[in-house]
């Protein structure tokens, strides 16, 4: 199963915000138990969703201030965005079923 590449302040723009794809951005945090239960659902998903949608991590405690401009309250925190624009989001631990049933409608 493929590790999920990071995204910070620095990259965001690029690789979220101009990406071509539907982008799932995973805010997450390293002290978070969740975020840890929640890591190999998202991974199943970037599996599955290969080609149709580009998935990051991105920690909160070191890159704040995009934490801050997403109002992102809690860890974990999917957004998913497209065309630059957050256009869906799930808080906490959730189940893969949930989560494919939130974000499946806007992939096609």
């Amino acid at each position: 199963m493929a590790e999920i590449q990071k995204t910070s302040e620095n990259t965001f723009q690029q690789q979220v915000l101009d990406a071509d794809l539907p982008v799932l951005v995973d805010f997450t945090a390293v002290w978070c138990q969740p975020c840890k239960q929640l890591d190999p659902i998202v991974k199943q998903l970037a599996q599955d969703w290969d080609g149709k949608v580009k998935v990051f991590k991105l920690d909160v405690d070191d890159n704040p201030q995009i934490a801050i401009d997403y109002q992102i309250m809690g860890v974990p925190t999917l957004m998913l965005f497209k065309s630059g624009q957050p256009i869906e989001r799930v808080s906490g631990l959730q189940s893969k079923d949930r989560l494919q049933n939130k974000f499946l409608p806007h992939l096609s």
